[in-house]
């Protein structure tokens, strides 16, 4: 249900705690301890038959008996009490309800939701610690100590890490908009509170423990959007390889849950970290320092050994120091003592006083490649920290951020770190600290832009693929009863979709047969075992590679067949492949596969192929569909990728190719939903091209893959009309992230009224992070249909667009038209409207809304005219509520 009712469930106005206990050590004596002892503004009731009062405050013997219905319940009875709880509380109007009771049964879990639904009320729960909301003064929790108010929201799985989470944090001052136990999140789960806590004004950063995910496409669905808003950081358990499932592909076997968990992560925009300590360091910056966009680091300290540790740090963690510029190092040369360091790091000597301090930064912030400097300092005699601090200040706190500070000491640096602190500085304890959070700023940009790109499922390209072919080899193979296709079939799939593929002939276990098809192919050749019960060849011996006569086939032939019945004596084999050897000198070998994640789905793999590739290690995962960008950030995340690029006498391999690869095998997956597992290895790829040399594919009658199994919503580019209007060629489709510069181009077009109209406000530019959100959209939760016509030149332009935003239970989408203010009055507001209305009957949205200034009557006939029904605006005067029934 996502965030409806959360409200009552982390802004109730009271709160009744049922099988509340004066109980020394019950949960239920600790909870009403926790909500009536800690400043909790609402009203509080407590519930429990045995009881007629605590301290004076009465106590009702049944829920039916409370004053008022509460907006929240705080449940901690015995089990089987639970259900019948549910119920009596929704049936009272109760909206939302903590259950911390343990041990529910299956069947309990189940009457417990059963018992909620018809009155939607929320739970969160069963088995969990509860929740606080520091700033409303709610602990609807048995924690043992309460939260300090603040601006970050954590969300676990896990009870034991949110209490331990409360000691650490408060030791260290550090406070929180919520903290959240989801326990065995039967209702609300982590899709909920992303949707919550995305929205939430309190909440400046989100932090998620997580061990599992039931509901991938929800979850990814809600990261993405709370991630364009803001900071999300993951902490996610299980990095062990323990528990793969045994594959027939070396693909199914490698891409393990936790790697799948990275790419997840990783697509979705947020930033995975592996401890509490860097869950807090990650928000800290995060949070002050993400407008920096710097991708190198200046240091300036007046300690050399810090900066040395520094400098350390940054190389082991691949963060680049600045060189710095001539006309920086003669500014400094004629401001700094002549022991200065020369160079960066800034060596600026222990005796400076603040003056120097502010010269060299003043420098440093003026040298073009210095996108961020990070400052650091330890105590001296000469002159005080604070004095220093309140210094460096102004230039320490312009916007965008570019400095960092580590004020390295105890009390006699706490002063300075709490100016810096104030003035929104971001701070750090070490030296070592400081540069792996700025590293982890770069792999967090890195993740967002992933978070833009939104793939079609099947990319625009010149050729299309021969999908019917491949469809009825699928059902072909199915039909006989196979779920592994022979290399040869393997391998006319993936020509179908453009793949290069090594000439393969099949022929039978006659060697005479083998070798008539290596003389008419030409030497060298390789010979290949060719069975549906032996996936990997090379493991039985079933591969015999570079024969260069008649004679070395037919021995290899008659060796090979010897060998793999000795080994795999059940194995009924099929006869042989023959194909043409590739011989291309510095080529790379790669695997490029594709299998299916357990929770996220499709997902594509690739890295350094060969026999040897479970042992390299070398690869990386990513969610389809995929776009040249993304192909590409696969790539990039592997140590092959540095191959590519060329060393010594080996040129650059052709990246593109590999690119198109990877493409094409997305564009597979979302078009043949059989597909289950697939191997191309190797892929050999240099500068001349890939090619495939082998390839297994594995089906399944499950149809497992397929664009609707993907856990990010593809390009919806089906929805792409072309028509006649006016006498123009008009295209109506969904808006894309790479429509940026088109759509303010649209925008500079209207007249300022006609955006008063739409936005009820006026004013001349966007700022670009506004115009990203406009064309960078989730097709799961929002949609946009562009009107696009060829200009006089010949390029698209944008006529208008309609646009809709559905709440996150799809129940309601408010919806707004803009046209650009020539083409007004002839028709294609209401085209657009009507493209919007029959897509959002598509998707299952029950009303379509819009708040309407009153004097547009233009806006108001139309909705008329096509069902809208009006009425006095709910939210602001001189507006109008026009509502459609879809």
């Amino acid at each position: 249900m996502s965030i409806r009712h959360l409200d009552h469930l982390f802004d109730p106005a009271s709160v009744a705690v049922i099988g509340a206990s004066q109980r020394a050590g019950s949960v239920g004596a600790t909870v009403w301890r926790n909500l009536h002892g800690n400043g909790f503004k609402g009203r509080s009731f407590a519930v429990n038959p045995r009881h007629r009062s605590f301290d004076g405050v009465p106590v009702y013997a049944r829920v039916a008996d409370l004053p008022e219905v509460p907006e929240l319940a705080i449940v901690c009875t015995p089990a089987a009490a639970v259900p019948g709880l549910i119920a009596e509380l929704g049936a009272a109007g109760t909206r939302a309800a903590v259950v911390l009771t343990a041990g529910l049964s299956a069947a309990q879990r189940q009457a417990m939701l059963d018992a909620a639904r018809p009155h939607l009320l929320r739970i969160l729960g069963p088995n969990c610690i509860g929740m606080l909301v520091p700033h409303l003064g709610l602990n609807a929790s048995f924690a043992h100590i309460d939260a300090l108010p603040g601006e970050l929201a954590f969300v676990t799985q896990s009870g034991a890490l949110m209490t331990a989470m409360l000691d650490w944090a408060r030791s260290r001052r550090i406070g929180f908009s919520h903290l959240v136990s989801l326990g065995e999140h039967a209702d609300v789960d982590f899709g909920d509170m992303l949707d919550f806590l995305g929205s939430d004004a309190k909440t400046r950063a989100i932090l998620l423990y997580i061990e599992s995910v039931e509901a991938p496409r929800k979850f990814m669905s809600a990261a993405r959007a709370a991630a364009r808003n803001k900071p999300v950081i993951v902490i996610k358990s299980g990095r062990s390889t323990q528990g793969q499932r045994a594959a027939a592909s070396h693909t199914g076997a490698l891409a393990g849950s936790d790697i799948v968990y990275d790419a997840a992560i990783a697509r979705a925009g947020m930033l995975r970290v592996d401890t509490m300590q860097q869950l807090f360091l990650a928000a800290e910056t995060l949070t002050r320092f993400r407008a920096n966009r710097g991708e190198q680091l200046a240091v300036l300290t007046n300690g050399g050994g810090a900066g040395v540790m520094a400098a350390d740090c940054a190389a082991h963690v691949g963060v680049e120091l600045t060189d710095l510029h001539a006309d920086t190092i003669a500014r400094l040369d004629a401001q700094m003592p002549a022991n200065w360091s020369h160079g960066n790091p800034v060596d600026i000597i222990g005796d400076a006083p603040a003056e120097r301090y502010v010269q060299a930064l003043e420098a440093l912030n003026a040298d073009p490649g210095a996108g961020a400097v990070l400052f650091i300092h330890a105590p001296t005699a000469i002159v005080p920290s604070a004095d220093i601090a309140r210094a460096l200040v102004p230039l320490a706190s312009q916007s965008p951020p570019r400095v960092l500070g580590c004020w390295l000491g105890g009390d006699s640096v706490a002063q300075a770190r709490e100016i810096f602190r104030e003035a929104g500085i971001a701070g750090y304890e070490t030296p070592e600290e400081a540069v792996r959070a700025f590293a982890m700023l770069t792999t967090y940009r890195r993740n967002q832009a992933q978070l833009i790109e939104a793939a079609p499922a099947r990319p625009f390209q010149a050729a299309e693929p021969d999908l019917p072919a491949v469809r009825a080899m699928v059902q072909q193979v199915l039909g006989s009863g196979r779920e592994m296709l022979t290399e040869p079939e393997a391998k006319a799939v993936l020509a179908a979709y453009g793949i290069p593929v090594v000439a393969t002939q099949r022929v039978g276990l006659d060697p005479a047969e083998t070798v008539s098809a290596a003389r008419a192919m030409g030497f060298p050749v390789a010979i290949k075992i060719l069975s549906a019960d032996i996936s990997h060849k090379s493991d039985v011996g079933g591969v015999a590679l570079g024969l260069d006569s008649e004679e070395q086939v037919r021995a290899a032939t008659a060796e090979m067949l010897e060998r793999v019945r000795a080994q795999r004596p059940q194995a009924k084999l099929d006869g042989f492949t023959v194909q043409s050897m590739v011989q291309r000198a510095g080529a790379q070998e790669l695997i490029v596969g594709a299998s299916i994640d357990r929770v996220f789905g499709p997902v594509i793999l690739f890295g350094q192929g060969g026999t040897a590739v479970e042992v390299l290690a070398d690869r990386a995962i990513a969610l389809p569909p995929l776009n040249e960008p993304l192909a590409r950030a696969l790539v990039a995340r592997t140590r092959v990728a540095r191959l590519l690029r060329g060393f010594r006498d080996t040129p650059p391999a052709d990246e593109a190719s590999v690119h198109a690869v990877l493409i094409a095998v997305s564009q597979l997956l979302a078009d043949v939903p059989q597909i289950a597992e697939l191997d191309i290895n190797p892929l050999i790829v240099d500068a001349k091209g890939a090619i495939a040399l082998d390839a297994r594919i594995r089906l399944s009658v499950t149809a497992p893959a397929g664009a609707l199994n993907f856990a990010i919503r593809p390009y919806p580019a089906h929805l792409t009309q072309r028509l006649e209007w006016h006498g123009r060629q008009l295209t109506l489709r969904a808006i894309r992230p790479e429509d940026e510069a088109q759509h303010l181009d649209f925008l500079s077009h209207l007249d300022p009224e006609d955006v008063r109209m739409r936005v009820f406000y006026s004013r001349r530019s966007i700022e670009r992070t506004e115009l990203a959100r406009l064309t960078q959209i989730d097709y799961a939760r929002e949609m946009a249909f562009v009107a696009t016509a060829p200009g006089p030149d010949g390029a698209e332009q944008t006529l208008g667009v309609v646009r809709a935003v559905a709440d996150p239970d799809n129940i309601e989408a408010e919806f707004g038209i803009i046209v650009r203010s020539e083409l007004k009055g002839e028709g294609l507001g209401e085209l657009l409207l009507q493209r919007m209305v029959v897509y959002l009957r598509e998707h299952g949205t029950r009303r379509l809304v819009a708040t309407v200034l009153a004097e547009n009557t233009r806006m108001l006939q139309l909705a008329r005219e096509l069902g809208f029904v009006e009425s006095p605006s709910r939210q602001e005067p001189g507006t109008r509520w026009v509502e459609l029934a879809l």
